[in-house]
């Protein structure tokens, strides 16, 4: 069933393309795509993307109005938010009171725990606002215990801003907020956000194709950490992923080896949504990914075991494309392309595959192709309808 913002997406493009005369077959020419993706679209049966919106708009003339009917209404609710923390303040008669500090840990957990089911584009503009605010209180009066934790709650904010300006592609944000966020724990001195900064940076250049200098910093992580912390349990399994990509199947397995070890004892979280804590459910996930980078024979029935238990889950699309995405690598090593394409066209077609993952579905699509089945045209065909606008 589609949700209220793709139901607006579906409306809008109806009327807009009445309004410009066109037909199905003449929208898709310009926009590149077929006549029956944009009958889905209008029918509400295809989730649409920015991507896409944008440039349907630019056919239409829409002026902007398809994009934004797929812009969350959060910066609303955050604007409600922020003002209740400024009353309460106010009420409280202290420049940073207690109960201040008490609701932005909270703020910082929630948005933690959102950014699992959150497009990114719809979570940052709650998370600047909320660092702006955590600024605004930097240089008031305040305690040195309250000023350590305003500290850690601005790198946490700065941590969780970096990673999303990762996920879009947007480098040289992500790369300041990294820096402010390590900044922010060496002042607080917080290891367990210097580990995640470390942790975080490994993971954007393992992305762009540094494994070694992924290797390097996902093991200063392990460092940097507090000994079974979420930040070690997460930094070893990224060393796992250099080694796969390094092609070195024993330090791999080494790797995957010491996640299972550490994340075993580790009792269920209350909320194994939450981005930094660490879920010992994410360890089979985590070896699905390595194993099909490893080209290993046992990538298969893991990623799809995966993807059986994050179905029974529910509520974890972003993960579920994920894991067809290392389903589809892992066929196209035991060499079924046709199975391998199904699964790819599973994960793009979700609309869920953020851009910091997109090279992912790249890998796959190229492999298809490569091995020259006919359902690599319909492939290659929803990766364009489905890719990511180029960052600005």
């Amino acid at each position: 069933m589609p949700s209220d913002r793709h139901s607006a997406f579906a409306e809008e493009l109806r009327r807009l393309r009445a309004q410009s005369g066109l037909s199905l077959r003449e929208l898709g020419a310009r926009v590149t795509h077929g006549k029956s993706y944009i009958q889905e679209l209008e029918a509400g049966q295809k989730p649409p993307n920015l991507a896409i919106a944008r440039r349907l708009d630019k056919a239409l003339d829409g002026g902007g109005r398809l994009a934004a009917t797929l812009r969350s209404a959060g910066p609303d609710d955050t604007e409600s938010e922020i003002e209740a923390l400024e009353l309460a303040q106010r009420v409280a008669a202290s420049d940073v009171s207690h109960d201040t500090l008490d609701r932005l840990e909270r703020a910082v957990d929630t948005m933690a725990m959102a950014y699992a089911r959150t497009p990114p584009a719809d979570l940052l503009p709650r998370v600047r606002r909320h660092l702006d605010y955590m600024s605004s209180l930097v240089d008031a009066r305040k305690t040195l215990a309250q000023h350590k934790r305003l500290l850690v709650v601005g790198g946490w904010l700065a941590l969780l801003r970096a990673t999303l300006h990762i996920d879009l592609r947007q480098a040289n944000a992500a790369d300041g907020y990294l820096r402010t966020a390590r900044q922010l724990a060496e002042q607080s001195h917080h290891a367990e956000i210097a580990a995640w900064c470390l942790e975080t940076r490994a993971w954007d250049v393992l992305t762009k194709g540094d494994y070694q200098q992924a290797l390097e910093l996902s093991q200063h992580a392990q460092d940097v950490a507090p000994e079974g912390s979420s930040a070690f349990i997460q930094a070893t399994a990224q060393e796992g992923r250099a080694w796969a990509r390094l092609g070195d199947r024993a330090r791999t397995r080494d790797a995957l080896g010491r996640v299972e070890r550490l994340a075993s004892p580790r009792p269920v979280p209350d909320h194994p949504e939450h981005h930094y804590r660490y879920d010992p459910a994410k360890a089979h996930s985590y070896a699905a990914t390595t194993l099909a980078w490893a080209r290993d024979p046992a990538a298969e029935g893991v990623a799809r075991d995966v993807i059986a238990e994050l179905e029974t889950e529910g509520a974890r699309p972003r993960r579920v494309a994920s894991a067809n995405l290392d389903l589809g690598l892992a066929l196209l090593a035991a060499d079924k392309p046709d199975e391998a394409a199904a699964a790819a066209s599973q994960a793009i077609g979700s609309g869920r595959v953020v851009a910091s993952n997109w090279w992912r579905a790249s890998e796959v699509v190229a492999n298809v192709e490569q091995s020259g089945i006919p359902e690599a045209r319909d492939l290659r065909a929803e990766y364009e309808a489905f890719r990511p606008a180029e960052p600005s």
